[in-house]
């Protein structure tokens, strides 16, 4: 399966969630709304800000970037996909954004994404995706999703060594509450140290990638040994000022209430 196939199927669960339809109709006044100057409004780089009218879980974001009139790339992580920047086709007809793939011989998945509104900062869009399998429609997934623009980008400032811990009154799930260090190198991964009788020590993890686009940190790794089991961990990048770096994420609990969790770290020279 190519990227672009993957990404289809990554959009399929990452951004639809629970709405399923088997059977959908279009609205009589669904006509392409020329007045939003959409092809020159939405160039630029977008993030999920909101999913059916509440935040969204920083764990479902991911960034888009309409390159051009054509060109678009997408930022996610999620289950088994692991995508920067890839690169696919779309059109737009009116206020209506479409990219259609073929995930394999029989099945064919349609995207489309009417914009409803969008200005300088903040676009409003009705998602959905099809699936077809041999040229029947078999599902179709909606969501009403809000993106606002992003225009920091931390992919070079994150270089270099980094201590810190989880500031949050509720930490973070693959914290203890000391201070440990990350080092993000340039190639896309990074070195996760920890301390042992007063010195550090580099964790020799068999899977230590991250990546940065826009403002969404997106890091997985392994630790070495049987048995062990690759996690994963997405973040907002606050800001990095001063040689300090500072994180948030909307977290879901076991029981559906959500809860923001922050970190803070300093540049080590």
């Amino acid at each position: 399966m190519n990227t672009k196939m993957n990404w289809m199927l990554a959009a399929i669960l990452t951004f639809c969630g629970a709405t399923v339809l088997t059977s959908c109709s279009k609205d009589d006044d669904n006509s392409a709304k020329d007045d939003l100057n959409l092809p020159e409004k939405v160039i630029g780089k977008w993030i999920i800000d909101e999913k059916d009218g509440k935040p969204a879980l920083t764990n479902q974001k991911m960034v888009i970037d309409f390159k051009s009139a054509n060109k678009v790339s997408i930022s996610l992580s999620y289950m088994n996909f692991w995508h920067r920047n890839d690169l696919f086709d779309y059109t737009i007809d009116g206020n209506v954004i479409t990219c259609a793939n073929q995930l394999d011989e029989h099945t064919f998945v349609n995207t489309i994404v009417k914009v409803n509104a969008i200005d300088a900062n903040k676009m409003d869009e009705d998602f959905s995706n099809i699936i077809s399998i041999d040229g029947v429609e078999q599902i179709k997934m909606e969501s009403k999703e809000t993106l606002i623009r992003i225009t920091d980008d931390y992919n070079q400032a994150i270089l270099g060594m980094w201590e810190g811990r989880s500031t949050g009154a509720e930490g973070s799930e693959f914290d203890d509450g000391e201070n440990h260090r990350w080092e993000y190198l340039a190639d896309g991964t990074f070195r996760y140290y920890h301390k042992v009788d007063g010195l550090w020590q580099l964790s020799d993890d068999v899977l230590h990638d991250y990546f940065v686009d826009g403002n969404l940190l997106c890091t997985r790794w392994q630790n070495v040994g049987e048995g062990q089991k690759e996690n994963r961990e997405w973040w907002e990048i606050e800001s990095i000022q001063n040689g300090v770096m500072k994180w948030k994420a909307l977290r879901q609990r076991e029981d559906g209430t959500t809860y923001t969790a922050t970190f803070e770290m300093t540049k080590v020279k």
